[in-house]
């Protein structure tokens, strides 16, 4: 599929739910979130449904998240349909990690191929706090085991927070001699936790003015969003995401589906397209999904001010 300003998307994020067992502040507000109602939510089968025609329509990459995609009773049977679907080049899932200790195996063979998973910190207070009383060492279990077991590559995402993690830089750079690919994404003001995440933004260039000997390399994908760097002896890189500082809009490839079953063109804008009451209503969602992409925006507004109203954790990571 190409949209209107030439670019071909190929990429769909799906999430499963909203629903997490974590509760991140830059996420969702400290009281919580309204619960989507059962009847709502996309089931398993249309899920997978939606998956079948985009891959169908040119889509050879698709992500899994949440909320924790892995929370949502019956993922590993529709990881595992999915990842079946002819056509499919890469398939990966977004995890805070702390069931993969459990998982991981499984999502291996139910054919993941790649895995990114959240994690801001390497101190076990600071976690327990922005997490708001996740533990440190079931996300690091988690991703020792997926190591174990041949989930690669696995990439670290690190949202930088000012007053927060911007001491622990260095710490987390040093984790890419693992040969995990830790990436730094900058703080993104959205829905309730809009102003939270103004107020403690910091630019990825501090970690560069920080870091002495990283070396720029070069992109292994044109379409992704991160620039990377290396330390000369990691076997891992260093990536930075910067949706604030650096708009990466020209390439991108990307739609997301959430769980109730909205197709958003552009990560930063409150305009979906219902692709659940078409689907259930027996129509043929083709020419939805191909109308629709041929209306993505050429950019967000991030830097103007034009927040979007929904809450991380009901987007998709």
């Amino acid at each position: 599929m190409i949209d209107s300003y030439q670019r071909r998307i190929n990429y769909l994020r799906i999430s499963v739910t909203d629903l997490c067992n974590l509760r991140c502040r830059y996420c969702m507000p400290n009281e919580g979130i309204d619960k989507i109602s059962h009847s709502d939510v996309l089931t398993l089968e249309e899920i997978e449904t939606i998956a079948k025609v985009f891959v169908e329509l040119g889509v050879d990459k698709i992500r899994i998240t949440g909320g924790e995609p892995l929370v949502r009773k019956g993922m590993l049977g529709l990881i595992e349909n999915i990842g079946k679907l002819e056509g499919l080049k890469d398939f990966a899932i977004t995890t805070n990690g702390i069931m993969l200790k459990k998982h991981a195996k499984e999502l291996k063979d139910a054919g993941v191929n790649r895995l990114n998973i959240s994690l801001d910190t390497l101190d076990e207070e600071k976690y327990e706090y922005i997490t708001r009383g996740g533990q440190l060492k079931d996300a690091l279990d988690g991703i020792k085991k997926a190591q174990e077991v041949g989930l690669s590559p696995i990439k670290l995402n690190t949202v930088l927070i000012k007053g927060f993690n911007d001491d622990e830089i260095q710490d987390l750079v040093d984790f890419t001699n693992s040969g995990i690919d830790v990436r730094f994404i900058e703080l993104m003001p959205m829905g309730e936790a809009r102003n939270w995440a103004i107020d403690n933004f910091i630019s990825n260039e501090y970690v560069l003015e920080k870091i002495n000997g990283l070396k720029e390399v070069k992109r292994d994908d044109i379409n992704s969003p991160a620039n990377y760097y290396k330390l000369p002896s990691a076997k891992g890189k260093v990536g930075f995401i910067n949706p604030i500082s650096c708009k990466f809009c020209s390439n991108c490839n990307r739609v997301r589906l959430t769980s109730d079953g909205k197709l958003k063109l552009c990560l930063h804008s409150n305009e979906e397209v219902d692709l659940k009451t078409p689907l259930r209503n027996k129509e043929d969602i083709k020419d939805i999904i191909i109308d629709a992409i041929s209306k993505k925006p050429k950019e967000h507004h991030l830097e103007e001010g034009d927040y979007i109203t929904r809450n991380m954790i009901a987007i998709g990571g």
